[in-house]
């Protein structure tokens, strides 16, 4: 017992500082720092958008994980799901779609997404398990851009869709740019068109007045009325400006006399047809066949009385009929040299009293139902109102 005591008293010894005195409680350990959470980043509003279209949910969790930090990503676990978000607003900038999916399979899917104008420009990259050349062959066949197989590696992944999508952006701006580029050339050639009409106008009367203007819509008027297809209408708009530009290759002095022309002033008179032909050539583009057709055609007559062919009825192409029943309005309308202009309903009656004659009578009825549109584009463009020199033909 006293040994035990013994024992008692030196442990208690041992536990005092040397000074005697008791030893301090050790002072209460700090809570740790609770860790902040990972700041979890998130692509930016405009970032490009991505869909992944995979029938496996671990797949797709992959690739929203991996991807999500760079881009929009939205998801899809099958085909038709796949199909309808691309067809919505706003479409993905990239598809990656897996090739073994049930029902539609990824290469099926890729050939509908090609075959929709809506998505038929949207990159697709093909994901699958096989890595065989024949199924790599199916995949480009189908229109993918790309052929990635699994297991995807992060890195290769995304420079993958990195590349795609730096591609896809080029073209994009390509097209843009070719897009751009074609209509400043079509503007280029309109104003060509008009210049050179404005060069005949000022060769035939220092008074330049808005004939051209009038002429071109009237054919324009007609030939929507007689249900021509808004691509026709739209040409002969455009090409209407250069029918008359023989007449530049006519004396100004024989254009703007006033008495009676002698017959070899008639034979230079009747030669502006064909020699407008000549000025304008033979061209594949539709807009100058077309005016070199207005030009050549336009006197002839649906009883062969006209000139330079003496084409006769349906031999006359039908732009020159048009054209005839235009210009005839035309000249009878507004004040010329060698006369004052006639009252409009007494023209109006002339090309009436014509239809089977002069003119193409399925024309003359289509005249008749632009009529209306035609006392308003006389109105518009009337000489008195000035020189309109930079209208657009439109």
């Amino acid at each position: 017992m006293a040994d035990k005591d013994r024992e008692a008293q030196n442990k208690a010894a041992a536990a005092r500082p040397a000074s005697g005195k008791p030893a301090a409680a050790a002072p209460a350990a700090k809570p740790a720092a609770a860790k902040a959470p990972p700041v979890k980043a998130t692509p930016a509003a405009d970032a490009p958008l991505l869909l992944v279209i995979d029938d496996d949910p671990d797949i797709r969790a992959l690739l929203g994980q991996v991807l999500g930090r760079t881009y929009r990503v939205k998801q899809a676990g099958d085909a038709k799901a796949g199909l309808r978000i691309a067809l919505a607003a706003p479409p993905p900038d990239l598809i990656l779609l897996d090739v073994g999916m049930p029902e539609v399979d990824g290469f099926e899917a890729c050939r509908m997404l090609k075959d929709n104008p809506a998505t038929a420009q949207i990159p697709v990259l093909f994901l699958s398990g096989h890595g065989e050349l024949v199924d790599e062959m199916k995949g480009f066949a189908a229109g993918a851009v790309d052929y990635i197989t699994k297991p995807i590696g992060p890195a290769i992944l995304q420079a993958r869709v990195r590349t795609h999508l730096a591609l896809a952006h080029r073209q994009l701006e390509l097209e843009r740019l070719v897009r751009e580029r074609t209509a400043q050339l079509e503007s280029t050639r309109l104003q060509l068109i008009r210049r050179l009409s404005r060069a005949m106008e000022y060769h035939e009367s220092p008074a330049v007045g808005n004939r051209v203007l009038r002429v071109a819509r009237y054919c324009a008027l007609i030939a929507r009325a007689a249900g021509a297809k808004p691509q026709v209408v739209d040409l002969m708009l455009k090409a209407a400006p250069l029918y008359d530009i023989g007449k530049l290759a006519v004396p100004a002095a024989v254009l703007t006399k006033t008495g009676e022309l002698s017959a070899e002033e008639w034979a230079l008179m009747r030669s502006h047809p064909e020699t407008g032909a000549a000025i304008i050539g033979t061209h594949e583009d539709p807009l100058l066949k077309l005016a070199r057709v207005l030009a050549l055609t336009h006197h002839e007559r649906w009883d062969g009385s006209g000139y330079p062919a003496a084409l006769k009825g349906e031999k006359i192409p039908w732009p020159g009929r048009v054209m005839a029943v235009a210009d005839t309005f035309e000249a009878m309308t507004a004040t010329q040299y060698r006369r004052p202009a006639i009252r409009l309903e007494h023209a109006v009656a002339y090309i009436e009293e014509r239809a089977g004659k002069l003119f193409d009578p399925a024309v003359v009825a289509a005249f008749r139902k632009a009529l209306p549109e035609l006392k308003k584009v006389r109105q518009t463009y009337a000489d008195k109102l000035g020189n309109l020199l930079d209208l657009d033909f439109t």
